[in-house]
């Protein structure tokens, strides 16, 4: 398994530049963990984009609908009331230039191919992830005066089986 906290900080300061640059918003990371995939959580919405070329895996950003729906009127203009068409694509395109800005950031990064955003929506809502093996880095941010979003990755070699 690829050393994970070595990407706690090109992932850190890839999620603050974007939220700062593309959305507006200040955030501040909490402490990087890793989770029990078996844990549920309180999400709302999660945006997951598959990594694959010479690693393989995801990058997943979770939150409740109160903050998506808060980022969301920041980037398409107010009035969003439910986790709608706006609210998806807006929160798979803050997860998409997460997952974009990273490659520079990382070696081999260049030879990293991401998938479109997919969108999982549902009150308290899981991820299942394919192995009980698989180590997920969970990276809590919060936003405004109580928002915690997590940024989540799950990154595995290609020669690593």
């Amino acid at each position: 398994m690829v050393e994970l906290t070595n990407y706690v900080e090109p992932f850190v300061e890839v999620t603050v530049n974007t939220f700062k640059e593309f959305v507006g918003v200040e955030i501040s990371p909490r402490h990087p963990h890793f989770i029990d995939p078996e844990k549920g959580f309180e999400w709302d919405i999660s945006a997951v984009i598959g990594l694959s070329g010479i690693v393989r895996g995801a990058v997943i950003i979770s939150m409740k609908a109160e903050l998506a729906i808060k980022l969301t009127d920041l980037l398409a203009g107010e009035g969003h009331t439910e986790i709608d068409a706006d609210v998806v694509d807006a929160i798979g395109e803050i997860n998409n230039i997460i997952a974009g800005n990273i490659k520079p950031k990382v070696p081999n990064g260049d030879r990293i191919v991401i998938s479109i955003p997919t969108i999982i929506k549902g009150k308290e809502h899981s991820i299942a992830w394919p192995s009980k093996q698989t180590r997920i880095l969970c990276i809590p941010h919060k936003a405004y005066e109580n928002d915690i979003f997590h940024l989540m990755v799950a990154i595995e070699l290609e020669n690593e089986k």
